[in-house]
């Protein structure tokens, strides 16, 4: 139902105002009271308290969001096109990793528990098959869980996902490594000791993995003397938009030592903003406008701060979940992300060059 709020005189007619989010119906005023004289919401009118909890705005009030958080022109800048879409697709899709003696490129995703890991791979496959296809199963319990398939389900292993290309029969060489959620610290969800065990190809693909149990040498299966291919290429931190300024200070402490731990083994780190639909009512109903959204830049930023890390390095992105189609703008926002992190990805191969003089780059 539309409200016009322009021709208002005498008595409010008997209906109940839009309620604010942190107010209660009956203490707040109604929404003609919080109008100013051009007919738009006036900031100096709302109460702090009325307001989305940073950052937001006048959720209650009909294109009032828009009108507070849009940015007059995009911070980056994107081309919402089909040929956009086909030209990443065909780049994704013939990457081949930036040394000769690999055939496939190894990226960790490594977040909290619900934050979008698991979703994440599913949509990006959805993307090459056209629908959604539900690949890597999520998990919101307190102990989050991935599966290979409907017969095989355990929470706690490493798996390893080749995404695949326009057809089955065409995977590219991309291989995205899903794990369990990480704890606050070293006595629940995945360690900081598990995680490096990990990126530095220690810990065998379907390793169960546990607390009370790290990694070591005695772990069946424990690769002693990893190559290059066993070894992580680029770690994808992945945190959920509507939750990042309701997650523990203990878990911000295990993102920041886990950077530290990991920009020392030479590995480049990235981020995947998830869930930016939940957080900007106008991204939500079109995604081409969460590049104009100062509420997802906001909320980036304060992305950045948790992890230690420059916003240059974190892309927003909209997991599929209950679709069963694709669509093109979602697609073109969820490959972006891809090569983002294939970018990185050919850094860290350039900087093993180094290391490795016998590698063919």
């Amino acid at each position: 139902m539309a409200f016009n709020f322009r021709t208002v005189s005498g008595n409010c007619p008997n209906f109940s105002a839009p309620v604010l989010h942190g107010e209660k119906p009956s203490s707040i005023a109604f929404a003609t009271d919080l109008l100013g004289g051009d007919g738009r919401p006036d900031s100096s009118k709302v109460r702090k308290e009325n307001v989305i909890n940073a950052p937001g705005g006048f959720a209650g009030l009909p294109g009032a969001e828009q009108w507070k958080s849009k940015m007059e022109s995009p911070w980056r800048e994107v081309a919402w096109t089909e040929d956009r879409r086909e030209t990443l697709m065909e780049s994704i899709s013939s990457y081949k990793p930036g040394c000769e003696d690999l055939s496939e490129a190894r990226v960790l995703l490594v977040g909290p528990v619900g934050a979008g890991k698991s979703s994440f791979i599913s949509s990006v496959q959805s993307v090459f098959t056209g629908r959604f296809t539900n690949r890597a199963m999520v998990g919101f319990s307190s102990a989050s869980f991935t599966k290979r398939s409907i017969t095989c389900i355990n929470k706690d292993l490493l798996q390893l996902f080749n995404i695949r290309g326009r057809s089955p029969e065409q995977p590219t060489a991309l291989v995205l490594c899903d794990v369990m959620g990480l704890g606050d610290g070293e006595t629940t969800g995945l360690t900081l000791h598990d995680t490096l065990a990990i990126i530095k190809g220690h810990a065998p693909e379907g390793h169960k993995f546990s607390p009370e149990q790290p990694v070591r040498s005695e772990t069946v299966g424990y690769v002693k003397k990893p190559s290059l291919k066993d070894k992580v290429h680029c770690v994808v931190f992945v945190v959920d938009a509507s939750k990042v300024s309701s997650y523990t200070k203990g878990l911000g402490t295990t993102f920041q030592q886990l950077r530290e731990h990991i920009s020392d083994l030479g590995v480049h780190q990235v981020a995947l903003l998830t869930h930016v639909d939940q957080v900007c009512q106008k991204t939500a109903h079109d995604i081409t406008q969460v590049y104009t959204s100062r509420i997802v830049q906001q909320t980036m930023t304060k992305a950045g701060a948790l992890l230690g890390m420059s916003t240059s390095y974190i892309v927003p992105v909209k997991n599929y979940s209950s679709e069963l189609d694709v669509d093109e703008n979602t697609d073109i926002l969820l490959l972006s992300a891809v090569d983002h992190i294939l970018q990185y990805v050919d850094l860290h191969f350039q900087d093993c060059a180094a290391t490795y003089p016998k590698l063919s780059l």
